[in-house]
């Protein structure tokens, strides 16, 4: 049968050196490969001791941002979770009780929010998608688990400490600081223990966030 290739070596049964019997030559060579990194440069970071720095608008582990009084700014309004293009996001909404004004912005709030991890791939379009500021990817990596429901992170995880809030100035464009310095709009003022909506009704976002807020 004619070969296809000339590539082929015919393979002959030569015996073996006494070197190569006793493996010495291999050990060594291989021994000398390890030394020489030993003693090289590291390329590699010992992580968490050690973080590598990253970009300014890195795109790490979520936050649910609350507002200068700290009430939280999500109203389950579900526009995340229908932008979210892995279906990583998924709430429950609920509606607020009297008394609950401090805790909870708006009128509706989200009782369960909930984002699956492993699905995720932190492209940031639920923060674009939200109208309230509500949802922002922080500098925060995701810790490592070894058990699967364990990246179903929930709002214990998710919810900015009060007091403690969390910068994500780094997310925002220009345009949009610079509109959240106009206090005449209703998005940025700060509002009374009622939370009654003292702006006026009718202001839009110049900025392009969402309209009105």
């Amino acid at each position: 049968m004619t070969p296809l290739t000339k590539r082929s070596k015919p393979v002959g049964d030569k015996p073996m050196t006494l070197a190569e019997r006793i493996y010495l030559p291999a050990v060594a060579k291989g021994l000398s490969i390890t030394l020489k990194h030993l003693f090289s440069k590291k390329i590699t970071w010992r992580y968490p001791e050690v973080n590598r720095p990253r970009s300014p608008v890195y795109r790490g582990m979520h936050v649910l941002k609350r507002d200068e009084l700290g009430a939280e700014r999500c109203t389950a309004c579900g526009l995340c979770a229908l932008a979210c293009p892995a279906e990583a996001i998924t709430m429950e909404g609920a509606e607020r009780k009297p008394g609950e004004e401090r805790l909870y912005r708006e009128e509706k709030y989200a009782r369960v929010y909930e984002i699956n991890m492993l699905r995720c791939i932190f492209c940031g379009l639920c923060e674009e998608a939200c109208p309230k500021e509500a949802i922002f990817l922080t500098q925060r990596l995701v810790p490592a688990e070894d058990i699967r429901k364990n990246f179903i992170y929930g709002k214990d995880k998710l919810v900015e400490p009060a007091p403690g809030a969390v910068d994500v100035s780094g997310r925002q464009t220009e345009a949009v600081l610079e509109f959240k310095k106009k206090k005449n709009f209703d998005h940025n003022r700060l509002r009374g223990s009622s939370r009654g909506g003292e702006g006026r009704v009718g202001d839009r976002d110049p900025a392009g966030k969402g309209g009105h807020r």
